[in-house]
């Protein structure tokens, strides 16, 4: 009896200590549970479970419930939150360097964008990034950014005088500017009747946002500009990666990479898929050269290279 009690008493022991070792990862993020990011988050959560046995789960927070990117951030700085995902340039609030790689063409797509981020200078940024406490993990893809009108865009010349709906992010605003329409500040969710009313003529968002924001219903011409292809940083803070053992880090590094693929994979698709399926509902897609868009870009890029050093956009493209 002694004996039994003595092995039970041992397998508790070990029970409790097991649960011990168990962690369980915040993670927060602006994206809604119906969107890519979120599915390629949970992706990534059952992968780390799988690697680790159980001893590394995660918890989601998605929608914004712990605040913008901005407040998330803090508190991963802080050591409140284990992990976000943000925008890769919308970080450039603390590492201003992040907007040469938001400037509208400096980027061709994500491919680049990759090559950019595992390159020299993105290199750079993750030093950066490792100063602001954070720990810089992946990158996602988030869509490329078209601009939708209630005319067709042909050629840059058709761009004149629209009046065009941008976030209020400067290098979007200076996308409008440069090829001659003129930037209007309106909220994301009013958008819609704002188009609708014709309060604004163009505005400019990827494919799966044009769908799920049902702009379609409202402009009748999709012109393919490629103008800023969104990305998005899974980050954690440092004080969470530095408390992991080598191997914990493996699996994250693992477990991050298979949520992005999935990630990654559905938006490419809906994407390639859009374009067939605007089509069908009647919409005109337009392919105008893009040659004279970029060159209108040019007075923004003389402004950027004027803050960062003479040859910083041909450093961030690696040419």
């Amino acid at each position: 009896m002694i004996h039994t009690k003595m092995l039970a008493a041992t397998a508790m022991l070990a029970l409790i200590a097991g649960a011990a070792q168990a962690r369980e990862l915040t993670f927060g993020m602006q994206d809604n549970e119906v969107s890519n990011v979120f599915k390629g988050a949970q992706a990534f959560g059952e992968k780390l479970e799988e690697l680790s046995g159980g001893e590394l789960t995660v918890n989601l927070f998605p929608s914004g419930t712990l605040g913008d990117f901005k407040a998330m951030v803090a508190q991963l700085q802080a050591g409140e939150l284990d992990m976000v995902i943000t925008g890769y340039p919308d970080m450039s609030y603390v590492i201003p360097e992040l907007k040469l790689v938001g400037a509208p063409y400096v980027v061709d797509d994500f491919v680049h964008l990759e090559e950019i981020v595992d390159g020299p200078w993105g290199q750079e940024m993750d030093a950066k990034f490792g100063e602001q406490g954070v720990e810089m993990l992946d990158l996602w893809y988030y869509g490329t950014r078209q601009t939708t009108a209630n005319k067709p865009i042909e050629s840059i010349d058709d761009m004149k005088g629209l009046r065009m709906r941008t976030p209020n992010v400067p290098f979007l605003i200076a996308y409008a500017e440069n090829v001659g329409a003129t930037p209007a500040p309106v909220a994301f969710q009013e958008v819609y009747l704002a188009l609708q009313t014709n309060q604004v003529d163009a505005q400019e968002n990827p494919l799966p946002t044009i769908d799920a924001m049902k702009f379609y219903e409202v402009q009748d011409h999709v012109a393919m500009t490629n103008h800023f292809v969104a990305s998005a940083a899974v980050l954690m803070s440092n004080g969470t990666w530095e408390s992991l053992s080598e191997e914990e880090q493996g699996w994250v590094r693992e477990a991050i990479e298979a949520g992005g693929e999935v990630s990654d994979e559905m938006t490419v698709k809906a994407e390639e898929d859009l374009i067939a399926t605007f089509e069908e509902r009647g919409l005109t897609i337009t392919r105008p050269d893009l040659a004279p868009f970029r060159q209108a870009m040019q007075p923004y890029y003389d402004e950027l290279e004027a803050e960062f050093g003479e040859g910083a956009i041909a450093k961030v493209r690696g040419e």
